[in-house]
């Protein structure tokens, strides 16, 4: 993570912003203390169809009975409402 001053921030925005789409992430700083970070945002990833029906054709099979009974363990299923 690179550190930016505030006035760093303000003069050089312009190459900041292409380091943001590049991935990079900055930390900026005023009077030497850090107030916040600049993090790019995570871009959509697709997966092909083809790849996806594949894992999901290889894939291990679930069994029903274990699979509810684990989340019965750890979810409440109660539907009454909380007052």
């Amino acid at each position: 993570m690179r550190e930016i001053t505030q006035r760093e921030l303000r003069n050089d925005s312009g190459e900041i912003m292409r380091g943001l789409d590049a991935g990079e992430s900055f930390l900026v700083t005023r009077n030497g203390v850090a107030i916040g970070e600049l993090l790019p945002l995570r871009r959509s990833r697709f997966v092909r169809s083809d790849l996806l029906v594949d894992l999901f054709t290889h894939g291990p099979r679930i069994d029903y009975e274990r699979f509810r009974a684990d989340v019965d363990a750890v979810v409440d299923q109660d539907v009454t409402p909380r007052a």
